[in-house]
């Protein structure tokens, strides 16, 4: 593929380079497109030896080749990243002052762009109505991340990981379809540590790639995600809204803080079924010939909990329960951690709703406008949203409902997979049940997975091994077409 990597004046340019070998390293063939300001953060010589292409900013450069045109008209994706505020202001304006904005108008591929400024930059109401503009009109704009700037202040504004901007561009380059577009999604990934003592906890094997493919792939489709990672050491995907907990406790109080309003929530994480009664306060000491002092009880039910929340909202919606108001504290994309209650995996074990972990460990503790219109720095992203409509997309104004209109559990099991999967489905309650074997060198840590998908209603739809990329599209075909 053809790829045009536009680049423009902000700190984070130097991380395009990432991001162009990310591109080359896949067989992508890449043009590079700099403003005049991001030539001052990272030089022509250096864009040209990484592409294998000359680079300019300028239109004067090579006329007889028009490259104004020719270059936006034989891609096959844009892509600007940095995109500061003035490139957003002058891509929505359809301003053609240098090669990159140039390019933007004579391009009839997708376009990408990856923001990065100051967090009152991207907050500013201009800015705001060129983001909207340039998503009307079928672009992808992603969310910048939230973490620390340039300087010593933090917020919205970082750029997102290279290799997360990396996977928006492979799924819009797949051309799969945008039938998520404004659809509030929750998935839960990663697995749940039970604090035994402050060096120790009860965790599992799970590592959150299934969850975080879940993620960015809902992401990729259109949906506003929220995404409620237990433990996991991945790259925020780019788009999502990055809720981080520990315990059961504090994933159960973080999924029902963002249940109300979303339309579909996955419950793909692993949440340990059962938790130490008592954490001690101090390290617990090894006494010869004693066992122990270590006695379990049962953690809430997340999945079955879900379900009976719908239940009741549909049978009685003016006596159903809402959502227990949240009273752990979560962290979110690495800021200082707040109140879960105050924010807008790989599965779990069989007993609570998540998907391939399940297995206890006892573990000892483990647009160019210079510097001033851009902040950097790689960390998780906002929301990735297109214009590109959706069947049945509901209106803005209209009121969403009180629980989930698609709830989806995921099983973890070692044997008797689809006996013990179509038994979990019938007593949780949910829409779909995502099941897979566990065990050596099975679904934990692994790049690839093998599910059967339960159907509440219908037949069990099979899915071979495959990238957890291709296993959550699965997942999204098969929950697009309930909500629509």
């Amino acid at each position: 593929m053809k790829v045009v990597l536009g680049v423009s004046g902000g700190i984070a340019a130097y991380k395009a380079c990432e991001l162009l070998r990310l591109f080359t390293e896949s067989g992508h063939e890449v043009r590079v497109v700099p403003t005049r300001e991001a030539l001052k953060f990272v030089g022509a010589p250096t864009w040209a030896a990484l592409s294998g292409h000359p680079v300019s900013a300028e239109v004067w450069d090579d006329v007889h080749e028009v490259p104004h045109v020719r270059i936006g008209k034989q891609a096959d994706l844009v892509v600007v990243a940095p995109a500061t505020a003035d490139v957003l202001a002058r891509a929505a304006h359809g301003l053609a002052g240098d090669l990159l904005t140039n390019t933007l108008l004579t391009a009839t591929c997708p376009v990408v762009f990856a923001p990065a400024m100051h967090t009152e930059m991207w907050h500013h109401p201009a800015t705001r109505a060129n983001v909207a503009t340039l998503r009307e009109r079928g672009a992808v704009v992603i969310d910048p991340a939230v973490g620390r700037l340039t300087g010593v202040d933090t917020g919205p504004g970082r750029l997102p990981d290279p290799s997360e901007i990396f996977q928006v561009c492979v799924r819009v380059l797949r051309g799969r379809p945008r039938d998520l577009a404004g659809r509030k999604i929750v998935v839960s990934a990663g697995g749940t540590r039970e604090a035994i003592d402050p060096v120790r906890y009860i965790g599992n094997r799970s590592s959150g790639l299934q969850g975080y493919a879940l993620a960015r792939t809902a992401v990729a489709r259109g949906a506003e995600v929220t995404l409620v990672a237990a433990n996991v050491s991945l790259p925020d995907p780019a788009g999502a809204k990055v809720v981080r907990v520990e315990s059961a406790a504090d994933l159960r109080e973080a999924v029902l803080a963002a249940t109300p309003g979303a339309d579909v929530v996955v419950m793909a994480a692993a949440v340990a079924d059962f938790r130490p009664e008592t954490r001690h306060d101090t390290k617990i000491k090894k006494t010869d010939g004693e066992p122990a002092p270590i006695h379990l009880t049962k953690n809430p039910d997340i999945l079955a909990e879900l379900g009976a929340l719908r239940r009741a909202a549909r049978t009685s919606p003016a006596e159903a329960p809402s959502a227990p108001r949240p009273s752990v504290t979560g962290a979110v994309r690495g800021t200082t951690p707040q109140p879960v209650g105050a924010l807008p995996g790989d599965g779990g074990p069989a007993g609570n709703g998540g998907g391939s972990g399940g297995q206890a460990a006892v573990r000892d503790g483990d647009l160019s406008g210079g510097p001033a219109s851009a902040r950097s720095d790689a960390a998780s992203a906002g929301s990735v949203a297109d214009a590109a409509p959706a069947a049945r997309v509901p209106e803005a104004s209209a009121p969403r409902p009180p629980y989930p209109q698609v709830i989806v559990g995921f099983a973890a099991e070692t044997h008797d997979v689809l006996a013990n999967g179509q038994a979990k489905l019938a007593r949780k309650g949910c829409d779909l049940l995502v099941v897979n074997q566990v065990g050596e060198g099975l679904a934990f840590g692994t790049p690839g997975n093998a599910a059967t998908v339960l159907v509440a209603d219908g037949e069990p739809v099979e899915v071979p091994y495959a990238p957890k990329e291709d296993v959550a599209d699965v997942v999204w075909d098969l929950v697009a077409a309930r909500l629509a």
